[in-house]
């Protein structure tokens, strides 16, 4: 045999004997089905957040997602610090924030001239007119997460709907599929600042 083809051979029958060997006990264990419940990735000294928690029915069509800058990033934990005190759960939250990604992109927006909504303001578009609270209270982020929370706390079964369906209950938006898309980056945020 030439030197070759002989390291060829060699080299598929260590090829063999390691796959064997390492194929083995893998493939007794694969077989088995494992159930896990997915946890979102936490810093060691944190808990984790289960996300099925947060997502319970899992995500309802296609996600969009954006980059947040550091004011929207601290609405989010405004919305999250608010849901807290409000002594609810964190599934609470990523209905509040992924209806707010929505509405505002989790930006505290302020009249808009005419590309406004009638007189929506804030994170979540609150109308003064419609007994949200005055521009003041409607534009800070703790005092319309908890109007917010209010009107989903009335909501009955709302821990069990799908984000759309209980946003929607709460908003009455003109576009109530909407809001599904947030799901997924709302559930992040949620998971990713809840315990800090």
């Amino acid at each position: 045999m030439n030197k070759m083809l002989r390291k060829s051979v060699l080299g598929i029958a260590g090829l063999a004997f390691t796959g064997g060997v390492f194929a083995g006990p893998i493939a007794a264990h694969a077989a088995a089905p494992v159930h896990t419940t997915p946890v979102a990735a936490v810093q060691a000294d944190k808990p984790a957040v289960d996300m099925a928690k947060l997502i319970p029915h899992g995500v309802q069509g296609a996600q969009s997602k954006i980059d947040l800058n550091d004011e929207q990033t601290g609405n989010a934990k405004a919305i999250i610090a608010a849901t807290k005190k409000a002594g609810m759960p964190e599934r609470a939250a990523v209905i509040s924030i992924g209806t707010s990604l929505q509405e505002s992109k989790l930006e505290n927006l302020g009249h808009l001239g005419d590309a406004n909504d009638h007189d929506s303001l804030g994170l979540f578009q609150q109308r003064p007119t419609s007994g949200w609270g005055s521009p003041e209270q409607i534009t800070d982020p703790e005092y319309s997460t908890t109007a917010f929370l209010k009107g989903l706390k009335q909501v009955d079964g709302w821990q069990d709907m799908p984000l759309t369906k209980a946003a929607q209950t709460v908003q009455v938006s003109a576009y109530p599929d909407a809001y599904a898309q947030w799901e997924q980056q709302a559930a992040d945020l949620v998971a990713q600042y809840w315990n800090s």
